[in-house]
C-alpha cells in the first residue's frame, strides 16, 4: 500500500463495521475503513432519526416522518431535500453531487440514489438506499 493511499484511508477513517457483527474466525468485531466506512456512515445517517442519540440529538436524517405518506413527486422532493441537508451537515468526507429519489417497483418504496465524490482524492462513490413509505 502506498503512502498516499494509506493517508487517504486514514482520512476516511476506520471503525466498527455497520451493522456490528462478530467475525466468524476469531470472534472479534469486524472493522471497516476507507470508502467502505464512508458508505456505512452515509447509511447510518439515513437510518438515524434526530433525537435517537443522547449526546448528539440533532444527528440523523429524519426519514421516518415520511412513513405512510403518498409516493408522489411532492413527497419524493421533500425526501430529496431532507437527505441532501443531512448529508451536507453530517458527512464532511464527501462532496454531494446529486440525490435522486425515484419510485420503486413496489408502490410503497422509493429508491434514494446518492452520488458523491470523496473530498480527499476526488474519487466517485454512490449509494442506493431503498426506503419504504
Amino acid at each position: 500500500m502506498s503512502e498516499k493511499s494509506s493517508g487517504f484511508k486514514q482520512f476516511l477513517g476506520a471503525g466498527w463495521n455497520f451493522p456490528i457483527l462478530p467475525s466468524n474466525r476469531d470472534r472479534d468485531l469486524k472493522f471497516a475503513n476507507g470508502p467502505d466506512k464512508v458508505r456505512q456512515s452515509i447509511w447510518l445517517i439515513l437510518e438515524t432519526e434526530p433525537g435517537e442519540r443522547i449526546m448528539r440529538p440533532d444527528f440523523g436524517c429524519g426519514l421516518r416522518c415520511y412513513l405512510m405518506k403518498p409516493n408522489n413527486s411532492a413527497t419524493r422532493a421533500l425526501i430529496q431535500k431532507t437527505v441532501t441537508r443531512a448529508l451536507v451537515l453530517w458527512e464532511p468526507r464527501i462532496k454531494l453531487q446529486d440525490v435522486v429519489v425515484t419510485p420503486g417497483q413496489d408502490p410503497s418504496m422509493v429508491s434514494i440514489q446518492i452520488l458523491y465524490v470523496h473530498v480527499r482524492d476526488g474519487s466517485p462513490g454512490n449509494l442506493v438506499f431503498p426506503f419504504y413509505l
